[in-house]
């Protein structure tokens, strides 16, 4: 995908302050707790912060997560990068690993369901209410940000969505890609786009409401995000990860995830 434009930032990366980025090793928790070290999409930037304190609270389980697009992941997990558990933007990226054997036998899960919106700055004088996705097109747009769609599945939902609404070809010269949607997002907050095509979960996040205007763009216009997440065959603590996929499963989280603007797996 030679057209690609790519801005140099750092590939991990946060639209907020993340539990932890990577990069180095993870502290030992402290004798007598568990650990989960947790690979996440970047979509779940905010959300799962608050998931985190929430299981904190009720387990003795220290989690560190990591924010990324999912394809990269997959690409890391494949080479054996030191997590417990893998939070995927798409269902499609643990079942891979599950094929290859690198997982721990049926515990490939469904979390959440993705929705895209289209989000502005505030001063932006694109126009969501009359245009929708056609916005986009508009020529007092010059710049589009999505998350790159060759690993990040928010950006192959986003482009499926320009195709249905009929403004794919007119929107994709102006198209500029993050290394993730959290990316994507940063850009059209810098001023670097004017408008971006990302995760309700980050437009409806704490600390975003005087900062821009967001439309959700209607889910037939791509395919279904449902979101799957899995255990790695490598993880260090077995016991204290499927803790935590349990919880992740339970009333408590689906009604936070909801406040973060997820839907429900089945509904």
């Amino acid at each position: 995908m030679n057209h690609i434009k790519l801005f140099t930032l750092l590939v991990c990366v946060a639209v907020f302050a993340p539990t932890a980025c990577g990069g180095g090793p993870t502290p030992n928790p402290p004798p007598g707790k568990g650990r989960v070290r947790v690979a996440a999409a970047a979509d779940l930037n905010a959300a799962l912060g608050a998931l985190v304190a929430q299981f904190r609270a009720s387990h003795q389980v220290d989690v560190s997560v990591s924010y990324g697009s999912s394809g990269m992941f997959y690409t890391q997990l494949l080479n054996g990068a030191p997590f417990d558990v893998f939070l995927s933007a798409d269902v499609e990226y643990p079942r891979q690993l599950a094929a290859r054997g690198l997982t721990i036998p049926d515990q490939e899960f469904t979390y959440a369901v993705g929705r895209l919106v289209l989000w502005t700055r505030a001063s932006s004088p694109a126009n969501f209410v009359r245009d929708g996705l056609r916005s986009a097109a508009d020529s007092a747009v010059t710049h589009v940000a999505v998350a790159n769609p060759e690993h990040a599945p928010y950006g192959r939902a986003a482009m499926a969505a320009l195709q249905a609404a009929g403004v794919a070809d007119r929107v994709r010269p102006k198209l500029v890609y993050g290394e993730s949607v959290a990316q994507a997002m940063q850009f059209v907050q810098s001023g670097a786009a004017e408008v971006g095509i990302v995760a309700l979960s980050l437009a409806v996040a704490p600390g975003l409401e005087n900062q821009g205007r967001w439309t959700e763009i209607p889910p037939t216009l791509y395919p279904r995000m449902e979101q799957g997440g899995t255990i790695l065959r490598w993880a260090v603590d077995v016991e204290s990860a499927k803790g935590f996929r349990a919880y992740l499963l339970g009333t408590e989280a689906r009604a936070l995830l909801k406040q973060y603007g997820f839907s429900t797996p089945g509904t």
